[in-house]
Order: C-alpha cells, then sequence, then structure tokens
C-alpha cells in the first residue's frame, strides 16, 4: 500500500527542476505575447499620431487618418494567413519552433518601419513599404498568439486551464503600457504638442523612430526565453500516437468547421471592443473640434489610456478564474450582455456637446468611460486563449485556434476603427456605441450554440473525428 502510493507523483512534491519549467513557460508565454503587442501597439499609435503627417498627405485631416488606418488593417488581412503558415508548422514541426519564427518575423518587420523613409523623400513607395512591413507584423501575430496560448493551455494544471491560459493575454495590456509609455515619455520630453503639429519637429523627423528601433532589443529577450522551452506534453503524446498529421489545414476545414466559424464569433465581440478602445478612442479624442471630435491634448489622454489599461491587466486573471468556476459559456454569456449594456453609453459619455472639446472636455467623464470598457475588455479577453484552444483536437489546435482568432482579427479588429471613425463623423459616437452592440449579437448566437468546455481534457477533445489506425478495432 505504501509502495503504491510512494510512486504516485503529486503536485505537492513536484521537484525545483518541474517548478522551473512551469516558470519559463508562463515567462515566455507572457514575454513573447508583450513583445508582440508591444510591436503591434507602436504601429496603432504611430497611425493615429503620426504616419497621417508623414506617410499620407491629403487635403482633409479625415481623409489622411482613414488611409492611415487603411495600412493599419493590411496586417489584420495578413493575420489568416500568418495563422495558416505558423498553423501548420505548428500542429507539424511543434510549438516551440513556430514561436520562435513568428517573433522574428514580426520583430524584423517593426526595426524596418523605424528605418523607412518618409512621403517627402520618396514620394508614393513610402506608404507602399510602411503598407509591406505593416503586412509582416501582421504574418508574424497570426503564428503568435495561439502558439503562446498553446503553450500555456496544454500544460495547465487540472481544473485551472483558464488561469493558466491566460498569461499570454496579459501580453496585452503590458505592450500597450511599454509601446504607449515609450510615445509618451518622447512627446513630453521633445515637448511635442498634436494638435499644433508641425512636420519639422524633431519628434515628427526622428523621434517616432525608436519605439520602433527599440524592438530589436525586446526582441533578442523574447529569443532568449524561447529558445530555452521545451515542446508542450499534448504535442509529445500526439507525436508518440502518430497522429502529426501532413496537412493540418485540410484536417481542420474536414472536421472541424463548425468549430471555426463558432470560435470567429465568439472571439467577434472581444476584438471590435479592442480596437474601439486602443485606436479609435485615441483617434476621436485628439482629433480637431472642427471635424466633430475632442480635440484633447494627447499627453493628457494617453495618460488616460496608460492609468486605465491597468483595469484590463487586472481583469485578466479573474477572467481565467471565473471562467473555471462558473464556466466558459456562463461567463461569456454575461459578459457579453454587459458590453452590449455598455454600446448604448457611447453617446453618453462622448458626444462633444456633453463632454466639451480641448481644454474645457470633462477629462473625468472620459476616463470613467474608458475604465468600464477596459474592465470589459480584460473580462471577456483573459478566457479566450482557454477557449479557443478548447475547440479542436490536439493535431490541428494551432491551426484552428489561430484560423478563428485571426479570421474574428478581421471581421471585428481591421474595419472597426474605420468603420467607427466613419461613424462618429457623420452620425456622433453613438452610432459607434450602437455598431458594438451588433458586433456583441453576433457573439452571443455564436456563444449560445457552444457547449461547455472547461471540464473537456484537451487530449479528448475531437478523438470522434479522429482516423482509426489501421488493424485498430473500432
Amino acid at each position: 500500500m505504501n509502495t503504491t502510493n510512494a510512486a504516485i507523483p503529486t503536485r505537492s512534491a513536484a521537484s525545483p527542476a518541474d517548478r522551473r519549467g512551469k516558470a519559463r513557460i508562463i515567462v515566455s508565454s507572457l514575454v513573447g505575447t508583450t513583445i508582440e503587442f508591444y510591436d503591434f501597439y507602436v504601429y496603432a499609435t504611430a497611425a493615429i499620431s503620426v504616419f497621417p503627417l508623414l506617410f499620407f498627405p491629403s487635403t482633409t485631416d479625415t481623409g489622411a487618418l482613414l488611409a492611415s488606418l487603411a495600412t493599419f488593417g493590411v496586417a489584420f488581412v495578413a493575420r489568416p494567413l500568418g495563422s495558416i503558415i505558423f498553423g501548420h508548422f505548428g500542429d507539424r514541426a511543434g510549438r516551440k519552433a513556430t514561436l520562435i519564427a513568428s517573433l522574428l518575423t514580426m520583430g524584423i518587420a517593426t526595426v524596418l518601419i523605424g528605418f523607412l523613409p518618409t512621403y517627402a523623400q520618396i514620394g508614393v513607395f513610402a506608404p507602399a513599404l510602411l503598407a509591406v512591413m505593416r503586412f509582416c507584423q501582421g504574418l508574424g501575430l497570426g503564428g503568435e498568439w495561439s502558439g503562446a496560448a498553446l503553450l500555456a493551455g496544454e500544460n495547465s494544471r487540472a481544473g485551472k486551464r483558464g488561469f493558466d491560459s491566460m498569461w499570454p493575454q496579459l501580453g496585452a495590456p503590458i505592450g500597450f503600457l511599454f509601446a504607449n509609455g515609450f510615445f509618451l515619455f518622447l512627446t513630453m520630453t521633445m515637448h511635442y504638442d498634436s494638435t499644433k503639429a508641425s512636420t519639422n519637429h524633431s519628434f515628427l523627423v526622428w523621434g517616432w523612430r525608436l519605439p520602433f528601433l527599440f524592438s530589436a532589443l525586446i526582441v533578442v529577450l523574447g529569443l532568449y526565453v524561447r529558445f530555452k522551452l521545451d515542446e508542450t506534453v499534448s504535442f509529445k503524446r500526439t507525436q508518440e500516437r502518430g497522429e502529426v498529421l501532413k496537412t493540418p489545414l485540410v484536417e481542420v476545414f474536414r472536421t472541424s468547421w463548425r468549430e471555426l466559424i463558432r470560435g470567429t464569433f465568439i472571439m467577434l465581440v472581444t476584438y471590435t471592443l479592442f480596437y474601439l478602445m486602443t485606436t479609435w478612442i485615441l483617434s476621436y479624442a485628439i482629433g480637431k473640434p472642427s471635424s466633430g471630435l475632442l480635440g484633447i491634448n494627447y499627453h493628457s489622454f494617453l495618460v488616460v489610456q496608460l492609468i486605465t489599461i491597468c483595469a484590463f491587466a487586472i481583469t485578466i486573471p479573474i477572467s481565467g478564474i471565473l471562467g473555471d468556476r462558473f464556466g466558459r459559456k456562463k461567463f461569456l454569456l454575461g459578459v457579453t450582455a454587459a458590453i452590449m449594456v455598455f454600446g448604448l453609453t457611447f453617446g453618453f459619455f462622448l458626444d462633444p456637446a456633453r463632454v466639451g472639446t480641448g481644454d474645457n472636455a470633462d477629462l473625468g467623464r472620459i476616463t470613467v468611460f474608458m475604465l468600464i470598457g477596459m474592465l470589459l475588455m480584460g473580462l471577456t479577453f483573459g478566457i479566450q486563449s482557454a477557449v479557443l484552444p478548447e475547440l479542436f483536437p490536439t493535431n490541428v489546435r494551432y491551426t484552428g485556434s489561430a484560423i478563428s482568432y485571426n479570421v474574428s482579427s478581421i471581421l471585428g479588429a481591421a474595419v472597426a476603427p474605420f468603420i467607427a471613425a466613419y461613424l462618429a463623423h457623420r452620425f456622433g459616437p453613438g452610432s459607434v456605441g450602437l455598431y458594438l452592440v451588433a458586433m456583441a449579437v453576433l457573439t452571443l448566437i455564436a456563444l449560445a450554440t457552444m457547449r461547455e468546455t472547461s471540464h473537456v481534457e484537451l487530449d479528448d477533445v475531437g478523438v470522434n473525428v479522429r482516423p482509426v489506425p489501421a488493424g485498430v478495432p473500432a
């Protein structure tokens, strides 16, 4: 009896090597997505405050902004392609090597943006090169998130997968803080005022390039951490069972096409809210009152964003805990309903007639709006790194979760800042809230058709659709 008990390893008896391995997984999934989101946010911030002036000359401020946001959306077109490419190798060669490749792809593209000449220097080739680099950023991010989520989830503890999988999600607010904190530091030290922008200001001549170039240093850090990783347990088991597929893309569409659609729409409102609260709101807040926008000083609004993003970070682990306790479906249904209610408040919080413009803008009201949005963002985003991978079998999990995540990025994020900017210009901010409500309705429908996955073992997902090896009784 004693011999039997001694032979069974317990979690409390985990060796120092096991604990170091767990810590390495957490750090790698967190650091990698932090770097990826840092690169992405650096571009998003520049797309609002820098690129319309330097890369997209136009007769109107709105025209330049919309052109800049169009290149912002190029990455979202690239992301599904990245999910197919990196998903293929992630399901065939393993999670570790694929994560390293995705990090390099995005990091190199970001650094090269820091060296690009402007429209005044090379004309139309400048925005063309910018679009190419943005496309490469999208390819990298298309493979990054799913790999990081699988790295955490496939090494998770029993009953704690929601919490253990949320570490990659924390990379989003941390990357946001680093990217926008860097821009805030530069604009303050260089005395740059976005409301009185001049293209010969030192910030617009060379200062904006520094956050892009800095990416090279943090990519080296990310690579160092990831080279020390081991392959995930679930992928090793798939290799041992001989279930690694030659064409995971074909298999995921053949056996899991319903899950692809469902996963895409489960993420839809999350993505829409995400980019309304981080990208569109910046353009709306610092835009000129003559264009129907708020005209708030860039420094002042960036401080609001940096403060309220902390609410985003705090609610991500809470989301993982609650998703484990109440189940993915019930929890997300409640959060999505709350997002719908929030969408109905946009006019109250953001109408220039209510909130004021320029120096008279009510920053307190805007801060409350941002705080509510970021709290909801963390609650809906935190559990997604568990939900999407749980929909797919191990041998197509990288490909399936990546495609759902990144196709949703087109429907919910690529077009969100563009549509919102148009709606706000034509119909006021209340219409942007109604747009968010419409996306929430589609997510509610997808959630209603979803089965609960919190108690499903990852190795058991989709076992009914796996082909039975020859010679083995069915």
